[in-house]
């Protein structure tokens, strides 16, 4: 289910993978609001119990979107999604 904004569409669109499938977003989203436009709920498991987590504060400082972009962990929510990035579900904490 898409989540696009009215009036966010003449931005460039912005192509990349997530979980091995295409997607994309727009110039200037974060990773976490491109994946949730895309209908990308699930960033990653809970370490402890593997519990379904997602995006919680959406300004950095909680662990809850916790992804790997071309190898390294980041947050989503203050990530800029860019041209090619290949993300993948988060691990920890």
């Amino acid at each position: 289910m898409k989540r696009r904004i009215d009036g966010t569409g003449d931005r460039p669109a912005v192509a990349f993978t997530f979980a091995g499938q295409p997607c994309s977003g727009r110039a200037g989203d974060t990773v976490a609001m491109a994946l949730w436009a895309a209908g990308e709920a699930v960033l990653r498991q809970s370490s402890k119990d593997g519990a379904p987590r997602s995006v919680l504060c959406n300004m950095g400082i909680c662990y809850e979107c916790l992804v790997v972009v071309d190898g390294v962990t980041v947050r989503a929510c203050t990530t800029l999604v860019r041209e090619g990035m290949r993300i993948e579900r988060g691990g920890r904490p």
